[in-house]
């Protein structure tokens, strides 16, 4: 099986050896995203409703960049610093994901990087 892997200036770029997203088939496997600004590289909100808007919009650009879209999401997990966030950003996960509802894990995980408040990986079905 070949693997193909996507990099897109329209999300963050890697800060580490790892890609954006490798395909697998006609599986994307995505990286975990926060909320990076893509242009800046820096963190572009405070809080839990406006960085889970930032790491949707982050990985919209990668699963574009890879042949697909939220609405061929199969699986997501999603990490948050602290369970008390969960309402809100499940709000925003609601309304970004409409009526399409993906698998999905939540767990709360210290020491997330650059020290945001959610990271979101997904697994998604190749459109093209």
């Amino acid at each position: 099986m070949t693997l193909h892997f996507t990099a897109t200036g329209d999300a963050p770029k890697a800060i580490g050896p790892y890609s954006q997203a490798v395909t697998a088939g006609n599986l994307i496997f995505t990286a975990g995203q926060i909320a990076l600004d893509p242009a800046t590289m820096e963190i572009s909100a405070e809080g839990i409703v406006e960085q889970t808007e930032q790491v949707l919009s982050n990985l919209e650009a990668v699963l574009r960049a890879a042949g697909s879209d939220l609405s061929r999401v199969v699986k997501t997990t999603v990490f948050l610093q602290t369970m008390s966030d969960f309402a809100a950003m499940n709000e925003v996960y609601a309304r970004r994901f409409g009526s399409h509802r993906p698998a999905r894990s939540t767990v709360a995980a210290a020491g997330l990087p650059r020290n945001v408040l959610v990271e979101i990986e997904v697994v998604a079905v190749r459109t093209t």
